[in-house]
């Protein structure tokens, strides 16, 4: 699923491919062909490595009368639901928000709907840390 930064640079890249074609000039020097020009690759020895992360990040519930799971990271937002103590949770990523109890971390979670909780109480497993939002 693209966030919705990389959706907004879909849709400007296919508007943008769509008025350069229609601009006569411009089509005119364009090869006959459907394939599209292919980026420059710096040699192998150039490029930098990329660090893999993972997808989602398992984490446990620890609030011990359980996680309020909200529509923002905030306190005051809307309710979705709760995770009982001790709960496995799957943490797409994190932002910053509201502070609990000194932590402004919250996690994206997908546990059937998207829904924000404390990272004061999800302890990720692993030693994973979730990528930034």
């Amino acid at each position: 699923m693209p966030t919705p930064k990389k959706l907004a640079l879909y849709v400007a890249a296919g508007a943008l491919t769509a008025a350069l074609a229609s601009t006569p000039a411009l089509a005119e020097q364009r090869p006959a062909t459907d394939q599209q020009p292919v980026a420059e690759q710096q040699p192998a020895a150039e490029q930098q490595p990329v660090a893999e992360h993972p997808r989602h990040t398992e984490g446990r519930v620890t609030a011990r009368g359980g996680l309020k799971l909200r529509d923002k990271p905030t306190r005051s937002s809307r309710i979705i639901r709760v995770e009982p103590y001790g709960a496995t949770v799957h943490i797409f990523c994190k932002t910053t928000g509201d502070h609990v109890e000194g932590n402004n971390h919250w996690y994206l979670l997908t546990d059937g709907t998207w829904a924000w909780g404390s990272a004061q109480y999800i302890v990720p497993r692993d030693g994973h840390s979730p990528r930034w939002c």
